[in-house]
């Protein structure tokens, strides 16, 4: 019930669109009755007038049918546009608004959900929730606003009719669907959750292919994904069969009514309680409403798939951000000093932590190189550089500002990083570029591009800045992306860079011209490097080497014999300062 009612609330900015769109479907549902019943009353009334030799004024009756289909047919086009007016707008909102969540919090209240259950809840899921309202809401708000003044009109003529209406109404559009819900409520569940899963096979069966071809020869992850999606095929039909049984009961009802009004009826009619051509009437009516109210059961077969998914939706959605930010926060620091203090982090689940007591000073313009093989932390430095993280133990200053009273935000206007799994968008390389400043004229894109020592690819390019780099950058070889990566990042203008194995991929005459670059470049101020590879180490300011996650060195590589500078894996000399 949380879940539905938190739904509803979100489709308070819109409920003045769904309104409309109810009360039009709502004029539909009682026109149709209406055109049926005055159709019977009218067909009969006119067939009695003639055996009687009687007259009978039928321009009326005529002209009330003929204005009652007009507006059935003009209110259903009506209904239908301002509905899915009213739906676009609703989940053309809860996207932006659930990637605003999911953005404020990132990357640490992602972690351990893969790309391809992200994707669902992105796309999946939301498609989902429209059904809350055309699906669910809407149809359900309309037929109460259909069935409530016609079972009133009923009593008016027998209140026996209308009782039994009432009584098969509620037994065929309410107590039968929910029955049915019961039992194929686990199915709707398993299909929302098997969709995720599955949508998570398939982003990995697509982006593994290669791996999979040599490391999969037997075809398990396939055979594996074909099982989801015949699991979720099972679970589909079985949805179908109980919304089949639904829409039967419904339409048995209603020619039970049917029935039932006429051997109530013609009793009344001979009696002369109820005048002939009311019969007609009254049966019509009873057949006409429970059409208008056809689409009851599949709205009740509907929620539990609707519901789980906007529990999906909720669930990444409240996930609380690793890094809050304070509730009375300082403005953004001036001074662009960066400082770690005793840091110790650890892993949510993790044995051991990941960093260790690790101090850094890094003043502004100062050039540091943190050294180390894979799994010694350097990204989790840079993780909580970013406050993308917090720290355990230690703390983490920026301009001398604790980095507890500043935001997100704030850190990360100051500070730039190229991290090893940064992301390059399906479009332009331009527009990839502009992420890092969307204000960057074309001078400065061809600035950060030839100090990243991407331009000269980018220039020989037939469209150039404007070529489309394809899913992921896969029309680009890894030293490609590398390098666009850090242009981005220089784009950006930040006092603080962050270079993550920013020369990963590339061969050592590329990656020496990149260092150098960054290095001599006038407009970079402060420069945290980390790397695994020896490449102009003998540049830096200082080289920390990490292993474990602790400092078991630091040195001047400008004051140290070449081995000590150079040898990114090497033990600390003489002449280095242990921690």
């Amino acid at each position: 019930m949380t879940v539905v009612l938190r739904l509803l609330r979100l489709m308070r900015p819109h409920a003045g669109w769904m309104a409309l769109a109810v009360l039009l479907a709502a004029i539909v549902g009682l026109a149709q009755v209406a055109l049926m019943a005055t159709a019977g009353w009218f067909i009969t009334g006119m067939a009695l007038a003639g055996a009687a030799g009687a007259t009978m004024n039928y321009f009326t009756p005529a002209a009330v049918i003929r204005g009652l289909a007009i507006i059935r047919t003009a209110g259903r086009y009506a209904e239908r546009v301002i509905g899915h007016e009213a739906t676009l707008r609703f989940v053309a909102g809860l996207r932006p608004w659930l990637f605003a969540r999911l953005e404020h919090g990132a990357p640490g209240n992602l972690r351990g959900r893969t790309d391809g259950d992200l994707l669902t809840r992105l796309r999946a899921d939301i498609d989902r929730l429209e059904h809350a309202f055309l699906r669910i809401v809407g149809p359900l708000a309309a037929a109460l606003a259909v069935a409530v003044p016609s079972i009133l009109v009923m009593a008016a003529y027998d209140r026996r009719i209308a009782a039994l209406a009432a009584v098969l109404l509620a037994g065929a559009g309410l107590v039968l669907p929910v029955v049915l819900l019961r039992a194929g409520a686990p199915a709707a569940v398993r299909l929302t959750a098997g969709t995720a899963a599955l949508g998570a096979r398939l982003v990995d069966e697509v982006e593994g292919l290669a791996e999979l071809a040599v490391y999969d020869p037997d075809g398990l992850h396939r055979r594996a994904t074909l099982a989801a999606s015949d699991a979720l095929v099972a679970d589909e039909r079985v949805l179908s069969d109980t919304a089949a049984l639904s829409s039967a009961g419904l339409l048995l009802a209603g020619h039970v009514l049917l029935v039932a009004v006429l051997l109530l009826g013609l009793p009344a009619v001979s009696a002369g309680t109820l005048a002939p051509a009311d019969l007609p009437m009254l049966a019509l009516l009873g057949l006409a409403l429970f059409d208008a109210v056809a689409a009851v059961p599949l709205a009740v077969q509907a929620l539990p798939a609707v519901v789980a998914s906007a529990g999906r939706v909720f669930e990444i959605a409240d996930r609380p951000p690793a890094a809050p930010d304070p509730a009375d926060p300082d403005p953004v620091p001036q001074g662009t000093s960066l400082r770690l203090d005793g840091v110790s982090f650890r892993y949510p689940g993790a044995a051991h932590d990941t960093l260790d007591g690790v101090t850094l000073d890094m003043p502004a313009g100062r050039r540091i190189a943190v050294v180390g093989p894979s799994g010694a932390g350097k990204s989790t430095l840079a993780q909580l550089a970013m406050r993308f993280d917090v720290p355990q133990a230690g703390g983490l200053l920026l301009g001398d500002v604790p980095y507890g009273r500043l935001t997100g935000a704030a850190v990360r206007s100051r500070i730039a990083l190229v991290g090893q799994r940064d992301h390059l968008f399906a479009t332009t390389i331009r527009d990839n570029l502009l992420i890092g400043d969307p204000n960057a004229d074309e001078e400065r894109l061809r600035e950060a591009c030839r100090i990243a020592q991407i331009l000269p690819f980018v220039a020989a390019l037939p469209e150039g800045f404007d070529t489309f780099v394809g899913a992921h950058g896969t029309k680009l070889s890894g030293g490609e992306i590398r390098r666009l990566l850090v242009a981005r990042a220089l784009v950006a203008g930040r006092p603080i860079l962050i270079l993550d194995e920013p020369t990963e991929g590339l061969d050592p005459d590329t990656e020496a011209r990149l260092l150098d670059a960054l290095l001599d470049a006038p407009g970079i101020g402060s420069l945290l490097l980390l790397t695994h590879r020896p490449a102009r180490l003998d540049r830096m300011d200082e080289i920390i080497r990490l292993e474990g996650g602790r400092v078991i060195s630091r040195f001047d590589p400008r004051t140290t014999t070449g081995a000590d500078a150079g040898g990114a894996h090497s033990r600390p000399g003489p002449t280095t300062r242990p921690t």
